[in-house]
């Protein structure tokens, strides 16, 4: 589909699923190698980091567990600044090498705060590994240590992303039309 309608929005497309894929496996490559030999734990961002996760896992291909957070701070097409988490961890970590799994990294806060929350439980190491960042609009210094595509400041949806719950199953990311 070139464009979509999501409630009041119109989106085009704007990464096609095979350059997203494309970038997912040289990412794996980039984890399968830096971690070679470790049995590390990745945690992945729900909801929005669905998609990504499960296309990276299908190409690491190290010894490696998984589990799930879920943390918001997005209302609509913006970032309310605020966040909350809303389902914690269960999984031991101390002593272990994370990988934060997230589909978007923009002001970072989101980040800063999962960070905050998991360093208190003495990783050995905390690695991130987003599909998307937005450099323009990162307000907090990170260590993006995997990052599949930098993208301009523009409101997305798409492979995971969405728009008041919307979108979230569309194969391509989408981007708003400015009519």
């Amino acid at each position: 589909m070139e464009t979509i309608q999501i409630k009041d929005k119109r989106f085009k497309t704007f990464i096609p699923e095979k350059e997203i894929l494309k970038e997912v496996a040289r990412v794996a490559d980039e984890i399968n190698r830096d971690l070679s030999g470790e049995n590390p734990l990745f945690i992945s961002v729900l909801n929005g980091s669905f998609m990504f996760t499960s296309d990276l896992m299908k190409y690491i291909n190290i010894p490696c567990e998984i589990s799930f957070v879920k943390l918001a701070s997005y209302t609509g097409t913006s970032s309310s600044g605020k966040v909350k988490e809303l389902v914690g961890l269960n999984d031991d970590i101390t002593g272990r090498t994370v990988v934060i799994v997230e589909d978007i990294v923009d002001t970072g806060f989101t980040m800063e705060r999962l960070i905050e929350t998991l360093r208190v439980r003495n990783p050995k190491e905390i690695r991130i590994a987003s599909l998307l960042v937005k450099p323009d609009k990162l307000q907090v210094d990170l260590d993006i240590n995997y990052v599949a595509m930098s993208i301009p400041n523009d409101f997305i949806v798409g492979y995971g992303l969405d728009y008041d719950g919307l979108g979230r199953n569309y194969r391509d990311i989408y981007t708003i039309v400015n009519e």
